[in-house]
């Protein structure tokens, strides 16, 4: 699969870099090529990639190594790919979305629209949330892409990391979007990341997964594990009132 990544950020690096091991072709596109160029050299150089005659490498076994990631603009990383990971702030969505065509694309929003919790208590680290449905604005936005939200809801180290089972469970990404074949894909590039994927419903749900990071992060940030909410699936139920 050709895959897209505009920004070259943490988030960036630990997704393309799983799926550049899982086989596939990413560019990256950056407003600065000099990043872009960064980040496509550190995962080619932790991943593997070609060899200095530009041949594939091959390990002990024969299996080809993946292949290497590129840095191009953003124009070209959009004009490569099937699927385009939109990694950048949230600040920087208005102008990208006004100055490149994502039109045909399947589009990833993994960005979260966080600000610092004013209100909190003094020594406190908490965050609200400063627009309710990111995702959907990038749909309105672009409305012949096809949008999935996905991998907001934790930070970019949990991706690049290899712990994906926690207390027997397999971390899950929840996944929302309108257009079914858009979510299957994003649904296979989560379990190439041996990541279990969590069908969410559609893109008007994706403001309650937004709601959901910035709720858990908080509390994370405050020193509070999130997952103590809630108890596994065996245990929970509710009864609908008469």
């Amino acid at each position: 699969m050709r895959i897209g990544i505009i920004g070259a950020g943490a988030m960036a690096a630990a997704l393309g870099g799983g799926w550049t091991a899982a086989g596939h072709e990413v560019r990256i596109g950056a407003r600065s090529i000099d990043s872009g160029r960064a980040l496509a050299s550190e995962i080619n150089a932790v991943r593997g990639g070609s060899s200095p005659d530009g041949h594939r490498k091959v390990d002990a076994n024969g299996t080809p190594a993946p292949v290497d990631v590129h840095a191009t603009t953003i124009d070209e990383a959009i004009d490569f790919a099937e699927v385009v990971l939109l990694a950048v702030p949230v600040s920087a969505l208005t102008e990208l979305l006004s100055t490149h065509d994502l039109a045909g694309k399947i589009v990833i929003d993994c960005t979260n629209a966080f600000l610092p919790d004013e209100s909190a208590p003094d020594g406190v680290t908490a965050f609200v949330l400063s627009e309710d449905a990111v995702a959907e604005r990038i749909a309105a936005a672009a409305p012949k892409a096809h949008v999935v939200k996905a991998f907001n809801l934790l930070a970019a180290e949990v991706w690049a990391g290899t712990d994906r089972v926690f207390d027997g469970a397999r971390l899950a990404v929840p996944i929302c979007g309108d257009h079914p074949e858009a979510v299957r894909t994003v649904t296979q590039l989560a379990e190439e990341l041996a990541l279990q994927p969590f069908l969410a419903g559609g893109l008007h749900r994706a403001r309650y997964l937004e709601a959901t990071s910035v709720f858990t992060v908080g509390l994370w940030f405050a020193g509070c594990d999130a997952r103590a909410m809630l108890p596994p699936l065996s245990a929970a139920f509710a009864v609908a009132d008469a």
